[in-house]
């Protein structure tokens, strides 16, 4: 029983940070451009496709939308083996290098992220724009450009996130729908434009998950998950991690 929780609370802890690249970039696009991207879950899609069809080195191109996908590869869901196989002893447990790998890139994409965010000349304009775009346009910054750049660095953490997932997943053309619900709960348990709070938020989720996992079914688990988000609009509107810099 130990040994089981100790693995899904390890599982829930890796899958918690690639949800936040992906609640990250779901974060930032509504910040900024106040959309509601409901294709997010479906860049996360196209990234786990990428990945196994560069491995397979089959034929057309995948592309974003469901139905397009489906047509071009088929429902069938897919796997593809990791690029690093084996196990590992860590906690007395045998556990797969290849998901230590995906925390460590992960870990590597959110650093990358929040130092661009705070320290370059293109995250600062978005910063400057998210907070009064009026005034960051008088100031002369390229407000259009921004929002492009906004929505291209949101499609990237997501497919990132997914060809980081995709040999811990399986590829299937609906995989960005069943990930889009635990992104926006993540974004409103952080708190709606705090990017560290919806990274934190994402992990605590998924970690919460896991371990409900360990003694009841992923059902529950992610009504466990909806539960925290109705206490948190309940009892702290404004996010749960208000706290955090944004």
């Amino acid at each position: 029983m130990i040994d089981t929780l100790l693995l899904l609370s390890l599982n829930g802890l890796i899958w918690g940070l690639i949800i936040a690249l992906i609640a990250l970039g779901l974060s930032v696009i509504f910040g900024l451009l106040d959309i509601i991207n409901i294709a997010h879950g479906d860049f996360f899609m196209v990234g786990t496709v990428l990945a196994w069809f560069s491995l397979q080195l089959t034929f057309g191109l995948s592309l974003i939308l469901q139905e397009i996908v489906r047509m071009t590869f088929g429902a069938t869901p897919r796997r593809i083996l990791p690029p690093i196989q084996g196990t590992m002893s860590l906690f007395g447990v045998q556990y797969d290098v290849y998901r230590i790998y995906a925390a460590g890139f992960s870990i590597a994409a959110l650093a990358a992220f929040f130092l661009f965010l705070n320290y370059t000349k293109l995250g600062t304009w978005m910063r400057a724009v998210r907070h009064d775009r009026e005034t960051a346009t008088a100031m002369g910054v390229p407000a259009r450009l921004v929002y492009v750049l906004t929505f291209a660095v949101g499609f990237a953490l997501a497919g990132f996130g997914g060809v980081v997932a995709a040999p811990i997943t399986t590829v299937d053309f609906r995989g960005g729908v069943d990930l889009l619900p635990v992104c926006f709960i993540a974004v409103i348990v952080g708190g709606l434009g705090n990017l560290p709070g919806t990274a934190a938020a994402a992990i605590l989720l998924s970690l919460l998950e896991g371990i409900v996992q360990s003694f009841a079914n992923p059902t529950l688990a992610r009504i466990t998950s909806l539960l925290l988000m109705s206490a948190v609009l309940l009892l702290r509107p404004q996010g749960l991690f208000k706290g955090f810099a944004k």
